[in-house]
């Protein structure tokens, strides 16, 4: 029924705007496929509230923590906390080198947190998870709930991904 007024409205419309309708049916399966590959390896995703606020600024200060506001303006960090990594204000490993190290590291739960988004997400079970589950995401970080490390994917292809782990 559905994909029959889908039909009818996509016959109707010229090929400049089939374009738009493309790339608007592309996030929807994206983020459908992004969150199916997610409970078939049987993570349990659970969104945080009240709790959100104060874990940002914990990951802000193990991981940005070297970083006074001065430098944090200077590399547009409100913008893009991983401006740490691509302005090389803080060593991390890139790449594949950064994939490599995440799909290495024990993974059970986990905390994820999106640039533009101001909740917090918990990852349950996770130890299936790569890197590679994340390609098609942007602007997200991905961190243990100890914040001994912090796995970053960008919306930019040039930057990124990024891992970073603390020294023991």
């Amino acid at each position: 029924m559905i994909r029959e007024q889908i039909d009818k409205m996509l016959d109707v419309l010229p090929e400049s705007e089939l374009n738009v309708a493309y790339s608007r049916i592309e996030l929807v399966y994206l983020r459908y496929m992004f969150e199916q590959n997610l409970e078939n390896k049987g993570v349990q995703v659970t969104e945080l509230c009240e709790e959100s606020e104060g874990i940002t600024q914990q990951w802000d200060e193990v991981f940005a923590g070297n970083l006074d506001d001065e430098g944090k303006e200077a590399i547009y960090y409100s913008e893009y906390k991983w401006h740490m990594f691509s302005y090389k204000k803080q060593a991390c490993l890139t790449g594949d080198s950064a994939r490599d190290a995440f799909d290495a590291e024990l993974k059970n739960d986990l905390y994820v947190m999106y640039q533009h988004t101001p909740f917090i997400q918990v990852y349950e079970n996770a130890k299936a998870v790569v890197a590679a589950d994340f390609d098609s995401e942007q602007d997200i970080y991905i961190f243990d709930q100890e914040f001994t490390w912090t796995y970053v994917h960008t919306h930019e292809d040039m930057c990124g991904p990024y891992f970073y782990k603390i020294s023991p």
